[in-house]
Formats: C-alpha cells, structure tokens, sequence
C-alpha cells in the first residue's frame, strides 16, 4: 500500500509543523535581527503565509519556506527601517538648515520632494524595491543584490531601470 503524502493543507500537519519549527525560527530570527518584537511578528506571518499557500508547499519544503519567508520579511521591514532613518536624517538636516537661513519656500519643497521619493519607493513592486533599497540605501553593486536575490546581474540592472523610471515618473507628476 503507497505511503500516503503529508500535507501542509491537514491542520494536525501545519500544527506539527508549528510546534516543531516556531520556537526555532523565533530564536533564529531573534539573533539575526536582534528584535524579538519583530521577530514574533515575522513567525507568525510566515505561518500565515504558509497557510495561504499550504497546497503549493510540498511538506518536506515547508520549513525552508518559512525560514525564507520569515527571513526576507524580517529584511523588508529592517529596509523600511532604513528608508526611514534616511527620511528622518534629511528631516533632522532640514531642521539644522532651517536654523541656517534656508528659505521657508525651499524647505517646503524640499519636504514635499521627499514625500513624494518615499511614496514612489513604496509605490515599487517587491522586487524593484528590494532591489532599489539594496543598492541606493546598503550600497550594494548589482553583483550582490544578484547574488542576494538569486537571479543574474542584468536581471536586477532591469529591475533597477524600472525602478529608476517609475520613480522618476512619480516625482514628475508629484512635481508637476
């Protein structure tokens, strides 16, 4: 008689799963991270979305598909983080300006340009943005984000131009 597969769809099965694997992953996350609030909230998303997907997961995948998922979730919101850092960098800056003699005119439209930047890097798709944080915030060169997202270098100099085009075309409307 064939063995019959395990599925990541039979609520016994993804219940396994999570009482073996979301201790460890948390621990995982936790040191990699060094956030455990965030690493909390990436354990459980990254069940959520194995859930989501449990007839696509084969059973014997589902653990590197939450240590993925959990993983780049953490890297996008420590990106986010970053992106704004920046932000309240050129916000900090702007103030030391202010008390430069910068116009007030100046810091309005400069306050607005930079609404618009985070709005159109928000507005990327996931992989642009990845791709567009990785090399304008970590200063990465396309050969490592390629390494990082595992496609070729011209992939991500494509990713990059489309990027580089939406944004522009975000901030030319917003300026306009």
């Amino acid at each position: 008689m064939p063995e019959k597969k395990r599925s990541v769809c039979d609520e016994k099965n993804f219940d396994s799963l999570f009482k073996e694997e979301a201790r460890s992953l948390f621990s995982y996350l936790s040191y990699r991270f060094g956030d455990k609030e965030q690493a909390n909230d990436a354990v459980q998303d990254a069940f959520v979305k194995l859930w989501q997907k449990c007839a696509e997961i084969p059973y014997e995948k589902a653990k590197g598909f939450l240590y993925t998922a959990a993983s780049n979730l953490m890297t996008s919101v420590k990106r986010h983080e970053q992106v704004k850092l920046k932000y309240y960098e050129k916000v900090s800056k702007i103030d030391s300006d202010k008390e430069n003699n910068v116009s007030p005119e100046y810091l309005i439209i400069e306050k607005e340009y930079m609404d618009h930047l985070t709005e159109a890097i928000n507005n990327l798709p996931d992989r642009q943005r990845t791709a567009y944080l990785l090399n304008r915030v970590e200063k990465k060169t396309y050969k490592e984000i390629a390494e990082i997202m595992e496609v070729s270098p011209k992939a991500i100099e494509k990713l990059m131009h489309k990027a580089l085009i939406k944004i522009k075309k975000i901030l030319d409307e917003g300026v306009g």
